[in-house]
């Protein structure tokens, strides 16, 4: 249970942890299962924390889950389990209706300037990142033609996707949002450039080859076709073991 009092009073929430045990699930399962439904936004986005430490010491991020949205995961994921959850929400509310001592009001207090230096980071990341690339971008030269070896995005989809069944939506992350992605090496001006053509960026074949071998190399099966990787967060997404060059 966490129970945390802020300017807005006390919210009890179950952390996705807590699902996890009541319905025998993995915890990565009903944490990507909850991304799911915020992406189809069945459910509102859950604040992400610090977890208690693993066996080996190591920090899991938890969701915490409102209860409302926490019926809808473990409706998704084992309706039998419906009855638990309401034990178990039971539960917390007694709980809750405690007064917090101040070692909780401290430590939640702290989880929650945890949670947002760690947003704050992350957003400076993601800024100093975006200006590296604008940077690089601008500094992009244009050619009349595409030199041998090179390709257009519209080739790269085309030719990951028979490569190892990625989807148009995963290559285009691996492509433009996700660390690690390439910058183009030029932009060729269109022979329609007087119609309203507009210069189309190209990549050297080689380069985009290995990129992309190496971004496989990081997926993690679930299925025997649907893998993750952890910089997609939309979860799972369709994968095969290269058949072809």
């Amino acid at each position: 249970m966490t129970i945390a009092k802020f300017q807005g009073g006390d919210v009890v929430t179950m952390s996705s942890q807590e699902i996890a045990e009541l319905v025998s699930a993995r915890h990565d399962s009903v944490k990507r299962t909850i991304e799911r439904l915020v992406e189809k936004r069945t459910i509102s986005q859950p604040p992400l924390v610090d977890g208690p430490k693993s066996g080996n010491g190591v920090v899991v991020q938890e969701y915490l889950v409102n209860k409302r949205d926490s019926f809808v995961v473990v409706a998704q994921l084992s309706p039998e389990f419906t009855a638990a959850l309401v034990d178990r929400w039971q539960a917390l509310e007694e709980q809750s209706g405690r007064p917090m001592t101040q070692a909780e009001i401290t430590a939640a207090n702290a989880n929650h300037l945890v949670a947002v230096e760690r947003q704050q980071r992350e957003q400076q990341v993601a800024l100093e990142r975006i200006e590296t690339r604008v940077a690089k971008v601008e500094q992009v030269r244009y050619l009349d033609a595409m030199p041998a070896g090179f390709e257009s995005m519209t080739s790269i989809r085309a030719r990951i996707n028979l490569r190892h069944g990625i989807p148009q939506w995963v290559i285009n992350a691996v492509m433009r949002d996700i660390p690690g992605s390439p910058l183009p090496f030029a932009m060729v001006r269109s022979k329609h450039a007087d119609d309203g053509g507009q210069p189309y960026a190209i990549w050297p074949k080689a380069d985009i080859t290995r990129r992309f071998d190496r971004f496989v190399g990081e997926c993690i099966f679930v299925t025997a076709e649907r893998a993750t990787h952890p910089d997609i967060e939309q979860g799972r997404f369709k994968l095969r073991l290269r058949t072809s060059a």
